[in-house]
């Protein structure tokens, strides 16, 4: 058997055709709008500031259940404290791969 070139390019086209619903090819590049610093300042700004509200929750929450509140449940608490947790986490790991980056690039002859 043998495919040639032409052939196995109109296979291909025909099967994106299939999968494209309506004939409407979907946007793969998305526009950056704005790049400037500040705004990236802002943006870490406000990741850090929504951590801090979480374990500011979870601590909230771990308080009033600890003194007695019946309002609270321990399931609750520990889905806050869960949530919390992994928020933390992850801000950890984005700052060591922003430190990681900043050795990297600081390292490279000019």
């Amino acid at each position: 058997m043998q495919i040639g070139a032409n052939s196995l390019l109109q296979e291909m086209q025909t099967l994106t055709g299939e999968i494209k619903p309506n004939g409407i090819t979907p946007n793969i590049t998305q526009q950056v709008a704005n790049t400037s610093g500040s705004d990236f300042g802002s943006l870490l700004s406000q990741a850090v500031g929504s951590v801090s509200e979480l374990q500011s929750a979870s601590s909230s929450l771990q308080t009033r259940l600890d003194m007695g509140d019946t309002r609270v449940t321990l399931s609750d608490t520990v889905i806050a404290r869960e949530k919390a947790s992994v928020a933390f986490e992850a801000t950890i790991q984005v700052r060591n791969k922003l430190v990681e980056a900043y050795k990297e690039i600081m390292s490279m002859p000019v």
